[in-house]
């Protein structure tokens, strides 16, 4: 009887340190520490249009280091967003995006080439005249 229980025992240590390794989750990251200071814009270039907004500069990691996103002109991805820009919390990057009523809206990097058009009409909530001239 003995035998049994100690068998027994030893059973559920074991089942119960099998399922703690089974729901292990193990995490690979490289920490480039917080960005540079922001750099300084003392002037704006012209504003291209009556419903562009101006994003202010700011760093974004790429590989192992940051690279610079120049402030920019831009006209929001749907009416009434509004740009919550990057910011780097308890030793995490979190990138910048548009909220609003209609959701959340990230913003792409790959979108910068077109600068009339960066997060316009992006992620489906457009105002679905693709953001012409």
């Amino acid at each position: 009887m003995r035998r049994f229980v100690k068998t027994t025992l030893l059973l559920g240590v074991l089942l119960l340190g099998v399922g703690s390794v089974t729901d292990a989750q193990v995490t690979i990251g490289i920490r480039i520490g917080p960005p540079p200071a922001p750099r300084v814009v003392h002037k704006l270039p012209p504003r291209p249009g009556p419903d562009f907004v101006w994003i202010d500069g700011y760093w974004y990691p790429v590989g192992n280091h940051y690279t610079w996103h120049e402030g920019y002109w831009t006209r929001q991805p749907y009416p009434e967003a509004r740009w919550i820009g990057p910011r780097y919390e308890g030793e995490r990057y979190y990138g910048g995006y548009w909220d609003g009523d209609h959701g959340r809206v990230e913003h792409d990097h790959h979108w910068d080439k077109d600068k009339k058009k960066r997060d316009y009409d992006h992620g489906g909530r457009g105002r679905g005249d693709g953001g012409g001239d």
